[in-house]
């Protein structure tokens, strides 16, 4: 297996996965809480888009902006005092996009336990120029089995992404085309 598949119209150099590799780490603190007294997900949910968003501009040189979230899972509650990190890594690139997944530890600030995975999500960023406009990425190089194993279910993450979004707008035209105008 080939660690990208050649890209006839690319002459941008293939980057390694570490290359862009991230961790963001935070403390929580009431200031990140919601009704429950745990860590409200959209503070977790920004820290994920903020890693990743960091990722993304490293691997791509420049500017990249979120295009979508998928599978946002959180798995254990994040609570105050807990010291979170957010490790991320591109693990598939298109033409102008590139899905970037992330791992969301969590560890109490005050104790040397091993961290635990407390959620994970898959973002898809787009790099653009001073305009706005999609610009080219770099390939991803995947160096690991672990970052090939992440490469083809990236690729099988897209495919579905795809598939629905083609299926939406096939309904849709279904429903107008009946007069059923939502």
């Amino acid at each position: 297996m080939t660690d990208q598949a050649p890209n006839p119209e690319s002459d941008i150099p293939g980057k390694p996965t570490s290359a862009s590799r991230t961790t963001l780490s935070h403390i929580m603190t009431h200031n990140d809480t919601n009704l429950l007294g745990t860590v409200h997900g959209g503070v977790i949910m920004k820290l994920v888009d903020d890693a990743a968003g960091a990722v993304a501009g490293r691997h791509s040189g420049g500017p990249a902006v979120t295009a979508s979230m998928d599978e946002m899972v959180f798995l254990e509650p994040v609570r105050v005092g807990d010291l979170v990190h957010v490790k991320s890594q591109v693990n598939w690139t298109g033409r102008t996009s590139m899905e970037v997944g992330v791992r969301v530890l969590a560890e109490r600030w005050n104790e040397s336990t091993p961290p635990q995975q407390v959620g994970s999500a898959y973002l898809v960023f787009a790099a653009v120029d001073a305009d706005g406009k999609p610009r080219r990425v770099p390939p991803v190089i995947p160096e690991t089995e672990r970052d090939k194993r992440r490469y083809q279910e990236a690729q099988i993450r897209r495919t579905h992404r795809l598939a629905r979004r083609r299926a939406i707008m096939d309904l849709r035209e279904k429903r107008a085309a009946e007069g059923l105008d939502d």
